[in-house]
């Protein structure tokens, strides 16, 4: 009896350890949303579809539109900061400091679609997104060209082209050295200015040791219901935990 008590109290500290093992190991994802700028209708569709992803793949999303959690928060407890359709000057200066230091400890930073409109007059945040937004034509389908179709980001595509409708940004301000996993045809729709080459997608190692990675797509409600996509913005998120 006392062997069969022994043995059942060993099993149930295994169980808690193994729980608590497991609840540590979950990542801790922040969709940060504020807009100084244009507010798009979709970003409650894009935080919504986030939040399934993370119930997929086994991380917890936390969402603010307050830029103040970046000095109110311990951000190492963040393992990537998503920048979701944000606009404008949205952080201070010290808060811009917060997110810097969170970076250059090895954070991850991952850019949707407006994420490029916004901080312009920070050039470290523009380096570390890779471009800003210039200008955009009408919501239209365009060819968009698999650059890299073995990334994990993009190989659950078909194809080495991928037709989908979006609002297309053209870009400045262009970082050299991306990692540049997919380009617009700006041949297979209307008000494209970055000619022959023309990112859409991208990613870059930080100096801390983490990951930044964007992607241009993300402006219309349904970006976030098209399977794809949604596939698209799981495998970089992924992408960028995966230090």
């Amino acid at each position: 009896m006392h062997a069969m008590k022994f043995l059942f109290s060993v099993i149930i500290c295994f169980t808690i350890l193994n729980i608590s093992a497991l609840s540590a190991q979950e990542k801790q994802v922040l969709i940060f949303s504020k807009t100084e700028g244009f507010r798009h209708n979709s970003i409650e569709d894009g935080i919504q579809a986030i939040q399934r992803i993370g119930n997929e793949i086994n991380f917890k999303s936390i969402t603010s539109q307050d830029s103040r959690f970046f000095t109110e928060n311990n951000m190492q407890e963040i393992d990537l900061v998503i920048f979701l359709n944000t606009t404008g000057d949205i952080l201070n200066m010290e808060e811009q400091t917060a997110f810097q230091n969170y970076m250059d400890n090895g954070g991850n930073f991952f850019g949707i679609h407006a994420a490029a409109d916004t901080e312009y007059n920070w050039r470290w945040y523009g380096d570390l997104v890779g471009a800003y937004f210039k200008s955009h034509p009408k919501v239209q389908e365009a060819i968009v060209n698999i650059k890299m179709p073995q990334h994990s980001t993009l190989d659950h595509l078909q194809d080495d082209k991928w037709k989908r409708t979006d609002e297309w940004y053209n870009y400045k301000n262009i970082a050299t050295g991306l990692n540049v996993l997919m380009t617009l045809d700006e041949s297979s729709y209307e008000g494209g200015e970055n000619g022959d080459f023309h990112p859409i997608a991208w990613f870059q190692n930080y100096r801390g040791g983490g990951k930044s990675i964007y992607t241009g797509g993300g402006h219309t409600s349904e970006s976030y219901s098209e399977p794809d996509f949604l596939e698209h913005l799981s495998r970089c998120i992924e992408f960028a935990l995966d230090n």
